[in-house]
């Protein structure tokens, strides 16, 4: 028996690691911590360990960083 693939809808659950990540739950996108986008898996450059989100690109990554 085969594991069906992901629905495009469906929002991966990911654990954000330093330099990779684990999918904890299989998706083919997720959404960005500031603005809200979706990021498709394969697209998915910026996030952050320690704060355990993800950014659509270094804009909204560098955004995140200056808030806190």
């Amino acid at each position: 028996m085969t594991t069906p693939a992901p629905d495009a809808a469906t929002e991966a659950q990911l654990h954000y690691g330093d330099g990779e990540f684990v999918v904890l739950r299989p998706g083919r996108h997720v959404r960005c911590a500031v603005s809200g986008r979706i990021v498709p898996l394969e697209l998915l450059r910026y996030w952050s360990a320690s704060r355990q989100e993800a950014y659509a690109g270094p804009d909204e990554a560098l955004s995140r960083l200056a808030r806190f």
